[in-house]
């Protein structure tokens, strides 16, 4: 199968509108011709910096402009991080992904971020990081440290981004997803569905990261998890008929994986509030990853036995391997030749 990065916005949107059946049968058979079917990478998400953020993201409850009851923290020092690490692979996560609230790091924190970078890779775990913004330096930093993923997500159409947020443009998003390309660390970038966005919206969405250079290698899709005190949150509050009902989700997710075969496709924020059935569909449409534990960032999650459980029903295992990337990079080179 041809790896694609010519998407039209028309191809997408034809995709989006496929019988539903016919659209998650579709992107199964592209699962299955790149990915094992019945195996989900687990990750598991740390904030290593909580709060204080000075960015106005609508949806986030860690802004300053956000009056959500988030309260500023400092940077974790190393070994509290690396003992949240150790923890999660006794858990069996694969991928180890932290979070600061930064609009960029600063060179100042860069030392340690250095230090849990490698302390986290040390064990075995793929890394992945999401600080804001980043320069070439900084992702060169990441890099020599042995980053894997850097995190970094568009959050939605070019179109409706500048509705959501004001104080960086999507211009600068696609900036540091080059930088952190040009360093050698892989990409980890998706969005966020059911901001009272429309169709056409996830369809620029899922159209700008189809048609970068290289695909993504990671596509969290994220569903709105409305926080009161948010933009967002209080507007959805108000009006709950903007959030995107389970099927459309689903579709999102069905295109994601269609258009981008090789990319690991994750449920992230908002699956806690799926039931199995979604979950189920979500799976069936091609989606491979998942964020495990209690807590996302700030969000709540699913947790860790309730996962087991849904795997057991489902009849899903976690992804084969100590290194789901390296197999990824393989497949890579196959098709390139």
């Amino acid at each position: 199968m041809t790896i694609r990065t010519d998407w039209t916005r028309e191809e997408i949107a034809t995709l989006f509108d496929l019988p539903f059946t016919e659209l998650v049968f579709r992107a199964a058979e592209v699962h299955r011709a790149h990915h094992p079917a019945d195996e989900v990478q687990l990750c598991t998400l740390l904030s290593i910096k909580t709060g204080g953020c000075p960015e106005d993201c609508g949806y986030c409850s860690q802004s300053v402009k956000a009056d959500s009851g988030v309260e500023a923290s400092k940077l974790m020092d190393v070994r509290s991080v690396l003992q949240m690490a150790a923890q999660a692979k006794d858990n069996g996560s694969q991928r180890f992904c932290m979070g600061a609230a930064w609009r960029n790091p600063k060179d100042r924190d860069m030392p340690a971020i250095v230090q849990i970078v490698a302390g986290v890779r040390a064990m075995g775990l793929e890394t992945c990081m999401t600080l804001g913004m980043l320069t070439p330096k900084q992702a060169e930093m990441l890099a020599d440290a042995g980053l894997d993923y850097y995190n970094h997500n568009i959050d939605s159409s070019p179109e409706y981004y500048e509705r959501v947020i004001s104080t960086r443009t999507f211009e600068d998003r696609l900036e540091t997803l080059d930088n952190v390309r040009t360093a050698g660390i892989n990409v980890c970038s998706g969005g966020i569905v059911g901001m009272g966005e429309t169709r056409s919206d996830r369809v620029g969405f899922i159209h700008t990261l189809s048609t970068l250079p290289q695909h993504p290698e990671s596509v969290p899709v994220n569903a709105l998890v409305p926080v009161r005190g948010t933009v967002l949150g209080d507007m959805l509050a108000d009006t709950p008929l903007a959030k995107i009902d389970d099927i459309e989700f689903v579709r999102t997710v069905a295109v994601a994986r269609i258009t981008m075969p090789l990319s690991m496709v994750r449920l992230s924020a908002g699956r806690e509030s799926m039931s199995e059935a979604t979950q189920a569909l979500c799976f069936m449409a091609g989606a491979n990853s998942i964020f495990t534990g209690d807590k996302l960032l700030t969000a709540p999650n699913a947790g860790d036995d309730s996962d087991k459980a849904l795997f057991a029903r489902l009849g899903l295992k976690p992804l084969s391997g100590e290194e789901p990337l390296r197999a990824q990079r393989a497949t890579e080179r196959e098709l390139a030749e």
